[in-house]
């Protein structure tokens, strides 16, 4: 009942919060129709087995050619997937350091080649170093001499395609998790995996305790450079590292690790049969592809070598009793990268067959490399992960 002549009508604000909505149980009030919604879905990663076969297959494709367009395209390819889909991760960075691997095998070749001479015979002479006398002992050694211009080809050629191997190998360490990497190797290596995961965390956990003693001793005003404060930090450092490998211990103990199951006589002589004659055949067969004169027995030897190593590892992972978290899925992107690494190393063995001369470039007489057109559309093949694998996930950014 309203007193004094008040009105019975509600005031503004009353009625703003009789038509606001109620809040929900819990306190937390709906939220507004106009804003974004997160995503929760991911979108899975790609298999790293998929991208060591996609590299490799590209570094395969380098060594069947000298011609420097041709393995210059191959770096473009390698870099663009790498550039494009590379996570943001520290060992993600490796990729930096195999390019510089890179420039320094083609400087120190270069080098090389002027100080100690070329076996390619040239006539264009581009500088004549001083010529140091050898003795007789050294006979096919010569100390400076005339630097030609067919020489310094020859051996930039060469290491041109030791180096694009060297960035095709770096791009599958840009792109491939090295830990799931070896969570998917096969049964047989489970104890290698082991072994080498338990070396990678060895310097990074030993580094932070040299950090950490040093810092806890600068606060203490006690010295932490010079021979005294490298010795003082050594017992610390070294009874942390066995209070770790103690820890590793139990912790695998607890999990079953070494843990075998009982297979026949027969079952583990067929496994390391296998085994051993499948390597000799990768190592026979991958020879052959390397040279000129077992180019035609290199490839049937490798199958056959791949085959039976498989087929080792096969029998040797029923010894391993173990289960895997979350196990990588070899998808349909995965085999398309993997074909399309697979593809530009077969599109180079079919044109070093037919059209040999493209792709060896000579340098006697001197003459500019032409860029092939069906090899190089080939190598544009490898750009496909680029585009069919999924986007590396931005980095979070802390609010300011």
């Amino acid at each position: 009942m309203p007193r004094n002549g008040q009105s019975a009508e509600p005031s503004a604000g009353s009625r703003a919060a009789e038509a606001a909505p109620a809040p929900r149980r819990g306190g937390t009030s709906p939220a507004r129709s106009g804003a974004p919604t997160p995503r929760h879905q991911r979108t899975a990663p790609l298999h790293p087995g998929a991208w060591w076969l996609w590299a490799l297959s590209l570094g395969t494709a380098a060594t069947r050619t000298t011609n420097p367009l041709l393995l210059a395209l191959l770096i473009a390819v390698s870099a663009y997937v790498v550039i494009t889909r590379r996570p943001h991760a520290p060992w993600s960075r490796s990729y930096g350091a195999f390019v510089k691997l890179a420039l320094a095998v083609l400087i120190i070749r270069l080098l090389f080649t002027t100080v100690l001479g070329s076996p390619i015979p040239g006539t264009h002479t581009l500088v004549t170093l001083p010529e140091v006398p050898l003795p007789d002992w050294a006979q096919g050694i010569r100390l400076g001499g005339r630097v030609t211009a067919e020489g310094l080809a020859f051996a930039l050629y060469d290491a041109m395609m030791l180096a694009t191997l060297l960035i095709c190998v770096g791009a599958a360490n840009a792109l491939a998790n090295p830990s799931r990497l070896l969570k998917s190797l096969p049964g047989a290596l489970y104890e290698m995996g082991v072994a080498v995961v338990v070396a990678l965390t060895f310097a990074p956990n030993l580094i932070a305790d040299v950090q950490r003693l040093r810092a806890a001793r600068r606060l203490r005003g006690r010295p932490d450079n010079g021979v005294r404060g490298l010795l003082q930090v050594g017992l610390p450092v070294l009874e942390g590292a066995l209070e770790r490998s103690v820890a590793l211990a139990a912790a695998m103990d607890a999990r079953g690790y070494g843990r075998t199951a009982q297979v026949p006589t027969a079952v583990r002589r067929t496994t390391a049969a296998l085994t051993l004659g499948g390597l000799l055949g990768v190592c026979a067969g991958t020879y052959g592809l390397l040279t000129a004169a077992g180019g035609t027995y290199g490839v049937p030897v490798l199958v056959v070598g791949l085959v039976a190593a498989l087929a080792g590892l096969w029998l040797g992972g029923r010894r391993t009793v173990r289960t895997r978290y979350r196990p990588d899925r070899w998808d349909a992107r995965a085999w398309l990268v993997t074909g399309s690494g697979v593809a530009v190393a077969a599109a180079l063995f079919l044109a070093a067959a037919r059209d040999p001369a493209a792709l060896h470039p000579g340098v006697v007489p001197l003459v500019a490399p032409s860029l092939p057109l069906w090899p190089a559309a080939a190598i544009l093949v490898g750009l496909l992960p680029a585009f069919i694998t999924p986007a590396p996930e931005t980095a979070a950014k802390e609010p300011s």
